[in-house]
């Protein structure tokens, strides 16, 4: 059988050979493409393209997704036996909407990295800007910071990059200095609560059959739409977990099982 390769080449896993190779997005492998992982993962050794001679390998592997592979493998678009391999050492990591000490520094290494390949003189952030930036709730997670002060570099005129240097995916929370404000206790039933009761009160005087599962099918469908979708958006904006709400989700035909 021949093949167009015309020599035996290293791939990344050989390339790595005594270190640490990091495969991002891991969940995104086509099944067959797990299949080969899974056997160099077995066997310790690769066979170069070109090559009918297999080379001993060995590798640190570091697999990182925002997919949850538990779900995955029910679904059966993630092999159940190359997920014991990588699931030896789990770190969950939170979003970066959640790391609101991370968002700066990452700020500082992006205006360096960049400055330094667009060869410009590494700019300032003004002080609205780093609220800005502290505002924002990230959907994008790590990469959209990069892009954000990759986009700013380009737009900005002088040293400083102010807050209309900073386009986002979605327009940010306010992030006016903050002024002091006299707080005074409220039950829940003011405020913008105090606007449900007189509809409460009439659903109570005729109620509906199963009034409270659809009074809670009709927050969660509302959450969720409010969210665009965002499955962790909605949760937090509930004061719920992740799953919680992905279980009202499917017991409301929301999303499949």
């Amino acid at each position: 059988m021949r093949t167009r390769a015309r020599a035996a080449r290293a791939g990344w896993l050989e390339a790595a050979d005594g270190g640490t190779l990091f495969l991002d997005e891991i969940a995104d492998l086509s099944l067959a493409l797990q299949v080969k992982l899974l056997r160099v993962l077995q066997e310790r050794e690769v066979v170069r393209i070109g090559s009918r001679k297999a080379t001993p390998v060995d590798v640190r592997l570091i697999a990182a997704t925002n997919v949850d592979l538990a779900e995955a493998v029910a679904a059966g678009r993630f092999r159940l036996d190359l997920f014991y391999r990588l699931n030896v050492a789990s770190i969950p990591l939170a979003p970066l909407r959640e790391r609101a000490g991370d968002i700066l520094p990452l700020a500082a290494h992006f205006l360096r990295t960049y400055s330094e390949r667009l060869r410009v003189a590494l700019p300032r952030l003004h002080p609205d800007a780093e609220r800005a930036l502290l505002a924002h709730d990230w959907p994008g997670n790590i990469r959209e910071p990069e892009n954000v002060i990759h986009v700013a570099l380009l737009m900005g005129t002088d040293e400083l990059i102010r807050p209309e240097h900073l386009r986002f995916a979605n327009p940010p929370r306010v992030f006016a200095a903050a002024t002091p404000t006299r707080t005074s206790a409220t039950s829940p039933a003011e405020g913008p609560f105090e606007a449900l009761l007189p509809m409460l009160e009439r659903l109570f005087n005729a109620p509906p059959a199963e009034l409270f599962p659809k009074l809670e099918e009709l927050i969660v469908r509302r959450a969720y739409d409010f969210c665009q979708g965002n499955q962790v958006r909605s949760a937090r904006l509930l004061g719920i977990s992740r799953n919680v709400l992905r279980t009202h989700l499917k017991r409301f035909h929301v999303i499949g099982y």
